[in-house]
């Protein structure tokens, strides 16, 4: 027999090892209903915004090769999707618009005909109590991929206002119910509400995309938006992943110049700042769980490696939870039914 084996151990009693009135969490984890009845964070399908990728054409539905179960739709494909997620409790949606052409300027971002203005018209039509968010850039409408004007290889912050200005306008006049301006230039909230108000439209309210950080998470969407620069990078109006007091600053400077919701992007990475965002303002907070975090959870599940289910709310609860009273999500259609279950 070793040494170690041979020590005599001094056996303490229960009643030597519990303290007395000791706290016991356990006692509201004990049954289903109790741990109900205590949940701290819940996670509601009106809170949900289900994002469509819209193109030109009839009947088109066309996959979207890094988003399973995600299509670029034609208005009279995504008429019928919104149908289901309106039945499946789904009350707002966000639209992102590929044209058949583009150009220096993305002028299919303001023209009247242009692919979101008319997805807007039809889907106030038919499903007036939707809730319509236009996404306002110009990344998937210029020719060279970035969200402004381009000169000598630079985007010009102060040029492309004016046309982030118009197309708020187009979006409104087209019965937009929230203008989402994504694009990151310095001012583009004063500007937007300046021209929403001057053009009888006092009532949209305006959902920053105030902390949006230049992600690698963003790949699967410029995929499906087909809006990857054709040079460079955005790293110089999308914030660096490594600051959170800037992300802040956004924040506050998105609240005075006007905006109505703020929103951190991505979520994951970032529930710190949503948390930050949370403890600055009482507005409310969106929270975008982009296209890499639906795609790697869904190539996980693929593989059997995760469940998805369990997967996708314990994240979506996370977000919630950090702060976040609206959360754009890919997955929101599966979580509407879940949440029924």
């Amino acid at each position: 027999m070793s040494d170690y084996a041979s020590t005599t151990l001094k056996e303490l009693t229960l009643n030597e090892l519990v303290p007395e009135n000791a706290m016991r969490m356990r006692r509201l984890r004990s049954t289903p209903n109790l741990r109900a009845m205590v949940q701290e964070t819940h996670l509601h399908v009106e809170k949900l915004i289900y994002p469509f990728f819209v193109i030109e054409g009839k009947g088109q539905r066309k996959p979207i090769s890094s988003m399973p179960g995600i299509f670029q739709q034609s208005i009279d494909e995504v008429l019928k999707e919104v149908e289901q997620a309106q039945n499946e409790g789904i009350k707002s949606v966000l639209l992102f618009g590929i044209p058949e052409t583009k150009d220096a300027e993305g002028s299919g971002a303001w023209r009247t005909d242009g692919i979101v203005q008319k997805a807007i018209r039809e889907i106030k039509k038919n499903f007036p109590d939707m809730v319509v968010v236009a996404d306002l850039c110009l990344c998937e409408y210029t020719d060279h991929g970035h969200c402004g004007l381009i000169a000598d290889g630079k985007v010009l912050n102060d040029p492309t206002l004016q046309l982030i200005a118009r197309t708020a306008v187009a979006q409104a006049e087209a019965g937009a119910d929230i203008i989402a301006p994504s694009d990151m230039m310095d001012l583009r909230v004063h500007v937007i509400r300046k021209a929403l108000d001057a053009n009888g439209f006092q009532h949209i309210p305006i959902m920053a995309y105030s902390a949006k950080f230049s992600s690698a998470l963003y790949g699967p969407f410029r995929i499906a938006a087909e809006s990857a620069p054709k040079f460079g990078d955005r790293k110089s109006y999308q914030m660096d992943p490594a600051n959170g007091r800037e992300a802040l600053r956004e924040i506050e400077q998105d609240i005075i110049e006007g905006a109505d919701i703020v929103m951190v992007k991505p979520a994951l990475s970032y529930l710190d700042i949503i948390a930050k965002a949370r403890q600055l303002t009482d507005l409310p907070i969106a929270a975008y769980n982009v296209s890499g975090e639906y795609s790697m959870v869904k190539a996980a599940a693929a593989n059997g490696w995760i469940d998805e289910r369990r997967v996708v709310l314990e994240t979506l609860t996370g977000i919630a939870r950090a702060g976040a009273d609206l959360i754009i999500t890919y997955h929101a259609r599966d979580v509407a039914n879940w949440l029924k279950q």
